[in-house]
């Protein structure tokens, strides 16, 4: 089983962490979190993890090399960010004959159960399944309308009038249709470009465990207060 660690971003809006830092390696409570998401993927069965990299490439890169993680770990430089879609794209041989592989945003912090939500993945095996949880604020997030059977019937991303308050939370399960919806144009991204396309062959998977996007200096804050550890 493979996943996508989408780290790339250059993490602007967590300055000056990020003036020497790339976003992935912050320390949350001393630990970083590329380290946690690494745990967690061995933890759910992943074998491989495809990481991308661009700003403070080679402070990624030492990481990796300074310890054996218990899985395999292929880095991907972007020169030229690709978008979070480019980045599937450009890397579709790597996974051409899985029939569900995972994407994670790593800037999101988070113990999710990833084992229980690949479960109800299965269940229905669609196009792809997105974490979902609720947000305060849907404006600036991709926001997702569901049926009484939790398929996704609506995504717009950052909508101006939000209907409902259950947003992507950043981690998901995709599938080969998935990366058929994927533009040629780059850079292409997850959720304006693929996501509203693939209305109705989604299902959502609703979680209230703890997951935060630490992409502002408030929130990282507030995750060095809340942060609650993997489950032993």
């Amino acid at each position: 089983m493979k996943a996508f660690l989408l780290a790339a971003g250059e993490g602007t809006r967590l300055r000056p962490l990020t003036d020497s830092l790339p976003k992935c390696l912050v320390p949350i409570r001393d630990v970083p979190l590329l380290e946690i998401w690494l745990q967690l993927c061995r933890r759910a069965g992943i074998s491989e993890v495809l990481i991308n990299l661009h700003s403070h490439s080679d402070a990624v890169k030492e990481f990796v090399a300074s310890r054996d993680f218990g899985i395999r770990v292929r880095l991907f430089d972007e020169p030229v960010l690709l978008g979070s879609a480019g980045t599937i794209a450009a890397n579709r041989d790597w996974i051409q004959n899985d029939p569900y592989f995972w994407v994670l945003y790593a800037d999101v912090l988070t113990n999710m159960d990833l084992s229980k939500m690949l479960r109800a993945h299965l269940e229905l095996n669609l196009a792809a399944t997105l974490g979902v949880y609720q947000v305060p604020n849907p404006c600036q997030c991709g926001i997702l309308e569901l049926d009484d059977a939790s398929i996704i019937r609506n995504f717009e991303e950052k909508p101006q009038k939000p209907k409902s308050d259950l947003a992507f939370s950043g981690v998901m399960i995709g599938t080969p249709k998935f990366v058929r919806q994927i533009p040629s144009g780059m850079p292409a991204d997850i959720g304006f470009h693929v996501l509203p396309k693939l209305s109705g062959s989604m299902r959502a998977y609703v979680t209230d465990e703890y997951l935060l996007d630490i992409g502002t200096m408030e929130k990282y804050a507030t995750a060095q207060q809340t942060w609650p550890g993997l489950a032993s």
